[in-house]
């Protein structure tokens, strides 16, 4: 569970709190003995992994929120939440989100309280992702509930609406949008075979893309040398920093010479976007590469992401 779940469970647990009669048994009896459980249990299985006592949760507070280093990896303005976050991970759910809040009794106000609680305080930290709200999500189907148990003539009808509005999309964005980066996988893990035939060179291969953009070893099952352009966050200080994906997007081919200085260091296959290959064109061409594979990545290509990825194989 990470540290990020107390903003969801402080106004239900302060609740809890104050509607308690035998506060002091409560707190005694049952917060501090599980309590100081967890935390004991996280803390030494850090010190066994880690070979150093560390406290994990401090850590996470004093990177996320006090040095604020997520925000290397975008910022939003504070609004953000409230008119493009909610409305996006509700969907089409939002109208009967809305009535069903003027509908439910009273004693469900307070999870219409911990909806607000943790937009607003979410909505205090410079990085936003729409993954960070999802906690909410289902307090707000409880009131979507009452809003479509009001409706009579109409209920058929919503129903089926946030079916469909939500089945298609759901389809589409599950086994079409955004495909190419678990395709080129599946096709990279059949390297793993051509890795271990002695009559073969070694597999390796370089990821041209975005930080991240696909998986890593968890769709290839085998130890074939894999790499792709790192982009940690500066934990120096350091103003000037430029992570490596920066750089190479900077200029490609003046990394691509200077990462891959002679044919010997060369990996057996690239994987980029289709955008990057017109600009690189010259070193695959110089290095024998040969496009092998194309994958249908996305209908909405945008920036460094194209439509289509290409897995491109040196011949020698």
């Amino acid at each position: 569970m990470r540290p990020t779940a107390v903003i969801v469970w402080l106004p239900l647990v302060s609740y809890h709190f104050w509607q308690e009669d035998t506060k002091l048994n409560l707190v005694l009896h049952h917060a501090m003995p599980v309590g100081l459980l967890t935390l004991g249990i996280s803390t030494l299985v850090d010190r066994v992994f880690s070979g150093k006592w560390i406290l994990v949760q401090l850590n996470f507070l004093k990177i996320n929120v006090l040095q604020n280093v997520a925000v290397f990896y975008g910022s939003h303005p504070w609004y953000w939440y409230l008119t493009q976050g909610f409305p996006v991970v509700l969907g089409t759910h939002l109208p009967f989100f809305i009535h069903g809040s003027m509908l439910a009794p009273k004693r469900y106000r307070i999870l219409l309280a911990a909806v607000i609680w943790t937009v607003l305080v979410y909505s205090l930290l410079s990085h936003k992702e729409f993954r960070f709200i999802y906690p909410v999500l289902s307090f707000c189907m409880v009131f979507c509930g009452y809003s479509l148990a009001s409706l009579k003539t109409w209920k058929k009808p919503a129903v089926c609406f946030l079916v469909l509005s939500n089945l298609l999309p759901a389809l589409y964005t599950g086994l079409i949008h955004q495909r190419g980066t678990l395709d080129v996988m599946n096709h990279i893990q059949q390297l793993c075979k051509e890795s271990n035939s002695p009559t073969n060179t070694e597999v390796s291969v370089f990821f041209l893309m975005p930080c991240h953009s696909t998986p890593f070893y968890s769709h290839v099952h085998c130890p074939i040398t894999m790499q792709f352009l790192q982009c940690p966050p500066d934990l120096t200080g350091n103003k000037s920093y430029i992570d490596e994906a920066e750089i190479f997007f900077s200029d490609p081919v003046r990394w691509l010479e200077a990462h891959f200085p002679n044919q010997t260091v060369l990996s057996t296959h690239l994987v980029f976007f289709e955008v990057l290959e017109k600009e690189i064109s010259p070193f695959l061409e110089r290095n024998s590469y040969v496009k092998t594979s194309e994958f249908f990545h996305t209908h909405v290509p945008e920036g460094r992401v194209g439509r289509n990825i290409y897995l491109y194989e040196r011949q020698t």
